[in-house]
């Protein structure tokens, strides 16, 4: 894989990840 694939697999999951976080709290406050 090239460098660059890396970089865009890593913020591609770390984004996934904020997105989940992100739902997460606002499913929270919403209930």
């Amino acid at each position: 894989m090239n460098d660059t694939n890396i970089k865009i697999a890593v913020i591609t999951g770390a984004a996934r990840g904020i997105g989940l976080e992100i739902a997460k709290r606002f499913y929270a406050e919403k209930y």
